[in-house]
């Protein structure tokens, strides 16, 4: 007896669960999206943007709805939503209703289907046992993903979507090498300054005084202690 009522409830469970809508979500960003150097805050966007779309009919929730789903504090959600237009995630149409004729804004997630879809084409071999990414980008691409699992690592944390981004601008804007970077860690954590703003610093102080290898910074740093004798 006791069994069936289990089952009985179970069953209700399963057909309010079902009432009440489920969700389509790529398996890709569940399983990759930190590889696609998602943020977590990212991803559940992207999931909550489909759930509105799919189950509430709502193309274009407020950003007071956004973060009262997503339990944020106001303001948190906007600089997110701006990552994720720049990045080309998603984007933003106007629709007319062609009864009425009024407007309306609606997020497009076509962008993250296309992100999704190129992602995993480019995990595929080529006949020549390449990639069908381009090389440049797609080394660019996983020298920054090693970043981040170093920097993870010595920060015994996640990265912050502006962290990321941070050494991304390291790696493609500022054209730091590297070796040059994990040195900077390195003497970040030797200090006891291991956050973002002292390695920037370090970096910086060594690009003016045009440090560029490890030889560099040996020798840098014997001119500094020689001259602060």
């Amino acid at each position: 007896m006791a069994m069936n009522e289990g089952n009985n409830t179970w069953a209700k469970g399963i057909a309010f669960g079902m009432e009440t809508g489920t969700v389509n979500v790529p398996f890709s960003l569940l399983a990759h999206y930190r590889k696609l150097q998602l943020s977590d805050t990212e991803a559940m966007l992207l999931i909550q943007l489909l759930a509105f779309k799919q189950v509430e009919r709502n193309d274009f929730p407020s950003m007071g709805q956004l973060e009262s789903r997503m339990d944020t504090a106001p303001g948190t959600l906007a600089p997110v939503i701006r990552g994720l237009l720049k990045e080309g995630w998603i984007s933003i149409d106007e629709a007319v209703d062609e009864t009425t004729g009024i407007r309306s804004e609606q997020y497009n997630l076509s962008g993250m289907y296309e992100r999704l879809s190129q992602w995993l084409a480019a995990q595929q071999p080529t006949a020549a046992g390449r990639k069908t990414s381009d090389a440049v980008p797609e080394a660019r691409e996983e020298l920054e993903r090693n970043l981040f699992v170093i920097f993870e690592k010595e920060f015994a944390r996640p990265l912050s979507p502006m962290e990321c981004e941070t050494i991304s601008g390291w790696v493609d804007q500022d054209r730091y090498p590297e070796e040059l970077i994990l040195l900077a860690l390195k003497e970040a954590v030797f200090a006891g300054k291991v956050h973002f703003r002292y390695i920037d610093r370090i970096l910086l102080e060594w690009s003016r005084n045009r440090v560029r290898t490890a030889e560099d910074v040996k020798a840098y740093a014997q001119r500094f202690r020689g001259g602060m004798r």
